[in-house]
């Protein structure tokens, strides 16, 4: 399959992409909203409801917009490149989960990032006011996994 042919399925089947579909692919993370789908030999990641996916965009670009002086990415408005990307999806979601188990609102780390999520914006009030200097801390530490070697 053509990377053109893959494109316009995966809009047609993928109508509501999950933002954070790299953590999710890497295996990083993990969320009980998410929604598989298999196109050719590829994964897709839906969400299954609109308001948890507006809820989610708004907190990774809220984590883009404060991390971007620290990963030295100022000029690049949007989506990252897709190693930088990674890092503020699976470090900014780890980097909360983490918090949240030190302040006791999280008995073991599971990885689900709308519980997480769900679970900050009651501690904290709303997205905005997450602590994103902790949250960078996380991102700007986060190491993706290694190449398998074959």
């Amino acid at each position: 399959m053509d990377e053109d042919a893959y494109r316009a399925v995966y809009k047609q089947v993928n109508h509501r992409r999950c933002v954070f579909e790299k953590a999710l692919n890497n295996r990083r993370c993990d969320c009980e909203r998410k929604e598989r789908k298999l196109i050719a030999t590829r994964e897709a990641v839906g969400c299954l409801g609109d308001q948890e996916l507006a809820q989610c965009r708004r907190f990774l670009n809220m984590m883009r917009h404060n991390s971007r002086f620290s990963l030295k990415v100022v000029t690049i408005e949007g989506p990252l490149p897709h190693n930088k990307e990674l890092q503020v999806q699976a470090g900014g979601c780890l980097q909360l989960e983490s918090l949240l188990v030190k302040q006791g609102l999280l008995a073991t780390a599971d990885n689900n990032i709308f519980a997480i999520l769900t679970l900050a914006i009651k501690y904290y009030g709303s997205i905005e006011t997450i602590p994103y200097s902790e949250i960078v801390r996380g991102i700007v530490t986060y190491k993706s996994r290694p190449k398998r070697k074959t």
